[in-house]
């Protein structure tokens, strides 16, 4: 009998940067988008060519019509860094950040955490003093299993910021912004999407 896959099964696949460059607003929705063949298997670039042929393997796929537009887009394990003395303290990076990895208060510097930066990007568009460089990780993976030690604990990271934020809400009694729920879902989306487009803008206004 064949067995089952599960949505962990694909989220374990994933590099948890949470950068929503695959349009979901997470690794999670695109794995379960995954898992409901409701998305193609080449939309995370963090994970690179060796990420796509891990999920066409498990989702008994075909990875060949993808391989080559992989390896053009495929990003390195990057980290977000502060020009610190150029930060006013605005806190804007510190609210975008899906990990928590970004240290500072109202009106005072703020620093990245490198260990545990996914490299999503999400912190450098809302910096109002553009501040902020991506800069590839320093630190090495050697190995598959030190890779997945990382996505492990990032996505711990996630989860823990995302049940801080639910507890906050509903202290608040801000119920609808449960992350669970669809609207919410959707708005991060589309702020993903968003900053994705505001970025490709800019980027094509310095060549």
């Amino acid at each position: 009998m064949k067995k089952s896959i599960t949505l962990e099964q694909i989220d374990a696949l994933l590099p948890q940067t949470q950068c929503g460059l695959c349009t979901y607003p997470g690794c999670m929705p695109y794995a379960t988008a995954l898992l409901e063949n409701r998305a193609e298997i080449n939309l995370c670039p963090p994970g690179g060519v060796d990420g796509l042929l891990a999920i066409a393997n498990l989702l008994h796929r075909d990875p060949t019509p993808f391989i080559a537009d992989m390896q053009q887009k495929a990003k390195p394990s990057l980290t977000a860094v502060i020009r610190e003395d150029e930060c006013i303290g605005c806190t804007k990076c510190i609210q975008a950040c899906p990990v928590d990895a970004i240290l500072g208060g109202p009106k005072l510097m703020h620093t990245v955490i490198t260990s545990e930066c996914t490299g999503c990007e999400l912190c450098v568009e809302p910096c109002p003093v553009d501040c902020i460089d991506i800069l590839p990780l320093p630190i090495k993976f050697e190995n598959d299993t030190e890779k997945k030690h990382r996505a492990d604990y990032l996505r711990k990271r996630y989860r823990a910021r995302e049940n801080r934020l639910l507890q906050k809400n509903e202290r608040d009694g801000v119920t609808e912004l449960i992350s669970d729920d669809k609207s919410f879902i959707n708005d991060k989306k589309h702020y993903i999407e968003a900053a994705i487009l505001r970025s490709k803008i800019r980027k094509n206004k310095s060549i």
